[in-house]
C-alpha cells in the first residue's frame, strides 16, 4: 500500500554510507503531521487520507478551515493534500503521522514546486540549440522559424521564450538513506524540486 507524507525541504548534505561510498542527500523534516480527513467511496466516490502539515496562526484561517480542522483536534494548518491508495482503515482522523512510517532503503516520489527562475530564451527554457558565433552569422540566441506563411499565425505549441520554473514537479523513485526519528528527519538520496524551505509531498514510489 501506499504510504504518504508532508514535510519541508531544509537543504542538502552529504553521508557515508557503510560501505565508504559517499551519498549526496537532501534533507527534508517532516514532523507534525495530523490526519484532517478520510475520505471513503461511500461518502466521496474514492478512497484517501488528508493530511495537514504546519501549524499556521488561527488569524490566517477562514472559518470553513477552522470547522475542518476542529474535527481532528488541531489547528489550521498550512500544508494540506490527500494521499490516495492508502489503507484508510490504518487511520484515525486526528492521528499523527511519522516518519517512521518510512524506513531507509524505501523508494519514494517527491512533489513540490520547483525553483522560479524568472523569463528565459529557448536555449535555457527548452534546450534548443543556438546559431554560429561567428560575427557575420547575426543569428545566435533567437528563437527559430516561428512556422510557415500561410496560417498567417503561430500555431499553438510553439516552443517560446518566457516564464520559466515556478511549476509542481515529482522526482521519481529516489532513496531514502536515513530516518531520523528523534529530530522528525527523512535523508533522501539526490536532489528535490524547490528552494530550501519549499514544502514537500513525499509518497511511496509508483513505479518501484
Amino acid at each position: 500500500m501506499t504510504k504518504g507524507i508532508l514535510g519541508r525541504k531544509i537543504g542538502m548534505t552529504q553521508v557515508f554510507a557503510e560501505n565508504g561510498n559517499l551519498i549526496p542527500v537532501t534533507v527534508v523534516e517532516a514532523a507534525q503531521n495530523v490526519v484532517l480527513q478520510k475520505k471513503s467511496v461511500e461518502s466521496d466516490g474514492y478512497e484517501a487520507v488528508q493530511v495537514g502539515f504546519e501549524d499556521k496562526r488561527e488569524k490566517l484561517a477562514n472559518k470553513p478551515e477552522k470547522g475542518h480542522v476542529a474535527k481532528a483536534n488541531t489547528n489550521p494548518k498550512r500544508f494540506v493534500r490527500e494521499f490516495r491508495g492508502v489503507d484508510v482503515t490504518g487511520y484515525e482522523v486526528g492521528q499523527e503521522v511519522k516518519v517512521d512510517i518510512f524506513a531507509a532503503g524505501d523508494v519514494v516520489d517527491v512533489t513540490g514546486i520547483s525553483k522560479g527562475k524568472g523569463f528565459q530564451g529557448v536555449i535555457k527554457r527548452h534546450g534548443q540549440s543556438r546559431g554560429p558565433m561567428a560575427h557575420g552569422s547575426r543569428y545566435h540566441r533567437r528563437p527559430g522559424s516561428m512556422g510557415p506563411v500561410a496560417p498567417n499565425r503561430v500555431f499553438k505549441g510553439k516552443l517560446l521564450p518566457g516564464r520559466m520554473g515556478g511549476e509542481q514537479i515529482t522526482v521519481q523513485n529516489l532513496e531514502i538513506v536515513k530516518v531520523d526519528v528523534e529530530r522528525n528527519l527523512l535523508l533522501i538520496k539526490g536532489n528535490v524540486p524547490g528552494p530550501k524551505k519549499a514544502l514537500l509531498k513525499i509518497k511511496s514510489a509508483v513505479k518501484a
